[in-house]
């Protein structure tokens, strides 16, 4: 059973995810997938040179990527012409990964999973849920954005509704760490014994 893994950006998504792994689920992450694919020499990374220059190199010829990530936060034409590129490459390695699974679930962490509308490829969704305003107060102090950086960041993502209404599963991340783990605790619970109806069926 493929459960994919999704919320905004400082919601608690790699909290979630590091618990379902504490558990024994696999974890897939398509954002390790997608820093694999753009490593230097790779085809992703001659893409993105050609699309955005040569400016999204550092100086060790690696991608840049907190420029690029500047760039496609400003330009919606941008930000659609990167998941051109490398979505479809992150989703075939994502579910060539998910098929070798010799597991009752896999936890598939697709943070982009509403704005690319892959969530047909899923079995279940979960949604990491946190409000708004909690989202911009982690972010500033995780990644030192400025408020208006941060509204940008969260304007450029899903809003928090169109998540929801996908959901087949919701964990409200808006308090203690503890509260989180416990509900990942429950829903482990939950999709093993969905996993094995699944299986009889």
């Amino acid at each position: 059973m493929r459960v994919a893994l999704t919320g905004g950006i400082t919601c608690g998504k790699s909290l979630v995810a590091d618990a379902f792994a504490g558990h024994g689920a696999p974890v897939i992450d398509t954002d390790v997938i997608a820093h694999e694919i753009t490593q230097p020499g790779s085809t992703a990374l001659s893409r993105i040179v050609a699309e955005f220059g040569v400016e999204m190199l550092d100086a060790a010829s690696a991608l840049d990527r907190s420029k690029l990530r500047a760039r496609v936060f400003e330009d919606p034409a941008a930000r659609r012409s990167l998941e051109a590129l490398l979505h479809p490459a992150i989703v075939a390695e994502m579910n060539r990964r998910a098929a070798a699974v010799q597991a009752p679930y896999v936890v598939l962490v697709i943070p982009l999973l509403v704005e690319t509308g892959i969530e047909d490829e899923v079995d279940r969704v979960l949604v990491v849920d946190c409000p708004e305003d909690q989202q911009l107060r982690r972010l500033r102090a995780r990644d030192g954005e400025t408020e208006t950086s941060a509204r940008r960041i969260l304007a450029a993502q899903a809003t928090r509704k169109d998540r929801l209404a996908v959901a087949d599963d919701v964990i409200d991340n808006s308090g203690t760490r503890e509260a989180t783990r416990n509900a990942v605790a429950a829903l482990h619970l939950r999709y093993l014994e969905l996993a094995s109806h699944r299986a009889e069926s």
